[in-house]
């Protein structure tokens, strides 16, 4: 039988261990019998699989379906993604591709995805043998039996042609790495910094418009890195002042990813290199393209070698504080442990049972993505703005806001998963707007106006909605009306092309806003993307209205709700499709201009602020719900891009909520796998993820700033999340009772015993309950509205 003394429950005792007890006194037999529990209770819980341990770090790496994840090692919210680097990134291009097979560096990057640029970058490579330092030529192959992938902890075995083999091990926090190399015995022992890597091999003359892409002519020219070897010191520092997004952001004269790299053997000989030309017992060295340094190691006595990266925008006395403070020690393993408790505490916010452990890799890679961006731009008090190209105090500062897809889903689960980490980064928007006069769309590290719309407006109206608010509300206030109201300075005189240089467009907010005041739309043949600006901008000043209602602007609030109604302005009746618009008023004649990463199919239902609005446009519930059946049956529907990821979710407001429970099933079985090309599409800095998670939840926030979400259909038999409300922490309890491949309709909703009368959910009543139950069948309930 089992014993149960201090509450250990997992030890049995044996005939023999009793003949033992027997010959013990009461206090000896008492001692050992709490021993031997807590022995046997010790054990079984270090072999309990920890959440960090489902993540599989391969699931998007592949260029199979463009996922665009890398196997990076650190914390959540990194400053610097610590990751093997299998080819030179650029926009277009992450640093590790699953199906590649050769290593050339392990790279501090800041590259967030696959159509953004990366930024003071720095990589460090073993060589063994003879020197060799351009990338192509040190390159080691390797393979994926040899690599141990992990959020917390990388290693990998590379092999070298002539020397053997090298193994490394890399573990990182938020600023700094540490990694091991083991080289094979007797052979010379090298490590190549690079820090700056512009290649200048001509592309194919068909993918010129990748060079324009990355604005490789004008980095050319401009970008020149520093290095230096302090054989003193014994590191190498420097700094690398590359930005791939040259092009289309605001001049950075003082923007510099600096780095100090630090050994535990003593530097030997050294040296610097430019290109391919190596440049023997040079202690410093500025060029441009690809540069950087070397050092050499008398491994005679032992075959490791550590090294310690630490990075940082502000300076190299910085970047050396950052190490002191974050990896003081030469141990690996203290660091990947630390890094992996982290993760931990973040992950088991999400307890699944009854699911395979298919299931459980799949989950938990998905929500170790949604918390990988934002990335941290503070330093211990301190952070470099791109916004005004200057160095403030301040202790919350956040890049790389992917807002056009992540204020869909990755937001409103950063309101219960990250309350206060979303106070700081509104807090981070408001910094930017007071450096650079605007709020971000998408900083890498500046302000680069990719994509459309003021979706800071968004995620600022819908965690204010659900209670958020310690940041400055007025000033936030102040900089969404801004974008509501104030053109941006070119308005009339440019286009504003995608991906236009910034010298003809300064900050774009909302481009077309002129006309969009002027003539309730924004017009095709004065500014690109028309139809998705005028659909876009009616959501955000749905989203400012909201603020202003709560914060007694009743004339503003008036004024914007009648601009959210602009998407009728451009939906034309007779072909049924949203459509852009002349100058004049008159329909343009070529109807599939004007849309954003898509066609008419793709914005046709775009209008989350007002569905009912748009339902009574199209004809009505089955009109309405006939359009949404084409949409899915014919193939329009494209998941892997983000305007459509509301769409599953529509059926629920037309009266046959049982089609976005099928489609709920069926999207995310399919386009979600434990596989390297497992995510269908960009993941766009844990969007696509965020709407994983909240589907096998069991419902979706289709309209910001609501506090509403639309019930969908629960995938796992139960399901528990931990979040906190004001600093106290609650928990909610998902059950999907008689769930089953046939059992996929949902025939009754109860929170707290209280029968859900409508398919939605509101966010206050959601967070003050416990529990969340489905009751799942095999047919679908036709009458519930």
């Amino acid at each position: 039988m089992g014993v149960a003394i201090c509450g250990f429950q997992h030890c049995q005792l044996t005939k023999k261990k009793l003949s033992i007890l027997h010959n013990m006194s009461c206090f000896q037999r008492l001692a050992f019998v709490f021993l031997f529990c807590f022995a046997i209770d010790y054990a079984f819980s270090q072999t309990r699989q920890l959440a960090v341990d489902y993540v599989n770090s391969y699931i998007g790496t592949a260029w199979d379906r463009g996922g665009g994840t890398i196997p990076t090692v650190g914390p959540p919210y990194a400053m610097t993604s610590f990751t093997a680097q299998t080819r030179e990134n650029i926009i277009s291009a992450m640093p590790y591709i699953y199906e590649d097979s050769t290593i050339m560096g392990f790279i501090g990057t800041h590259q967030p995805m696959l159509w953004m640029g990366d930024y003071g970058y720095v990589s460090v490579m073993p060589v063994a043998g003879d020197l060799k330092v351009y990338p192509n030529e040190r390159s080691l192959a390797f393979k994926h039996e040899d690599e141990v992938v992990s959020p917390y902890y990388y290693s990998v075995k590379m092999r070298d042609r002539e020397e053997g083999m090298i193994a490394a091990e890399m573990a990182s926090t938020s600023r700094c790495a540490i990694l091991k190399f083991e080289f094979p015995k007797g052979a010379p022992a090298h490590i190549v910094i690079q820090g700056l890597n512009i290649s200048d091999s001509p592309d194919p003359e068909w993918l010129h418009w990748i060079s324009d892409l990355n604005s490789r002519k004008n980095r050319e020219e401009q970008m020149e890195g520093y290095i230096s070897v302090d054989l003193s010191r014994n590191e190498i520092t420097g700094y690398n002042p590359d930005h791939m997004s040259y092009n289309i952001s605001p001049q950075l004269k003082n923007f510099k990813g600096y780095f100090v790299i630090q050994f535990d053997q003593p530097i030997q000989t050294c040296g610097t290199w430019q290109h391919d030309r190596i440049n023997p017992m040079t202690l410093e060295l500025k060029a441009k393209k690809q540069m950087g340094a070397y050092a050499s190691f008398d491994m005679d006595k032992t075959a490791s070698l550590s090294v310690k990266v630490a990075t940082s925008f502000i300076s190299v006395e910085q970047a050396r504080e950052n190490l002191k403070r974050e990896i003081p020690g030469w141990r690996l393993q203290d660091i990947a442990e630390q890094t992996k408790n982290i993760w931990e505490e973040n992950l088991e916010t999400f307890e699944i049972k009854g699911v395979s452990e298919e299931q459980k890799r799949i989950f938990y890679t998905a929500l170790y993505h949604t918390m990988l961006f934002p990335r941290e731009m503070s330093e211990y008090g301190k952070y470099y703005s791109a916004f005004d190209d200057k160095v403030h105090f301040g202790s919350h500062s956040y890049t790389d806001f992917s807002l056009w897809d992540t204020f869909r889903a990755l937001h409103p689960l950063m309101v219960f998963l990250q309350p206060e980490r979303t106070n700081h980064m509104i807090t981070s928007m408001l910094q930017s707007y007071k450096e650079g006069g605007r709020l971000p769309m998408w900083p890498n590290p500046a302000e680069t106006n990719i994509m459309i719309g003021t979706h800071a407006d968004n995620v600022i109206a819908d965690a204010y909605v659900k209670g958020l608010r310690d940041y400055d509300v007025e000033l936030a206030y102040e900089a969404m009306r801004k974008n509501a109201l104030v053109p941006p300075d070119f308005d009339v005189l440019t286009r504003y092309s995608d991906r236009e240089n910034w010298a003809t467009t300064h900050y774009e907010a909302r481009a077309g806003l002129s006309y969009y005041h002027s003539l309730g739309y924004v017009p095709q043949d004065k500014t690109d993307e028309s139809v998705s600006r005028t659909l876009e901008y009616a959501l955000n000043d749905y989203c400012v209205a909201q603020m202003a209602k709560a914060l007694g602007h009743t004339a503003d609030y008036e004024r914007m709700m009648e601009w959210s109604k602009n998407y009728k302005n451009l939906y034309n009746s007779e072909t049924g499709f949203m459509a852009p618009r002349r100058y004049d008023g008159r329909w343009h004649d070529r109807p599939w201009e004007g849309f954003t990463e898509g066609g008419p199919w793709t914005y046709l239902f775009c209008v989350m602020q007002d569905v009912p609005g748009l339902i009574q446009l199209m004809g009505g519930d089955q009109a309405f719900a006939n359009r949404l059946d084409s949409n899915f049956i014919n193939n329009h529907y494209v998941h892997e891009n983000e305007p459509g990821h509301h769409y599953i979710y529509l059926y629920n407001y037309c009266g046959q909520s049982w089609k976005t429970q099928e489609l709920v099933r069926k999207y995310t079985r399919s386009n979600y796998l434990n596989a390297p090309n497992g995510i269908f599409g960009n993941d766009d800095c844990g969007q696509m993820s965020a709407w994983y998670i909240f589907s096998t939840m069991g419902f979706y926030p289709v309209t910001p700033a609501s506090g509403k979400y639309a019930i969908g259909a629960p995938q796992f038999p139960e399901m528990t999340m931990r979040y906190r409300v004001n600093g106290e922490n609650r928990s909610l309890r998902i059950i999907a009772e008689n769930l089953s491949d046939a059992n996929l309709y949902v025939q009754e909703v109860k929170l707290d015993g209280k029968l859900i009368e409508t398919p939605f959910l509101d966010h206050q009543e959601l967070i003050q309950a416990k529990e969340l139950k489905f009751t799942m069948g095999n047919k679908p309930k036709h009458n519930w509205n």
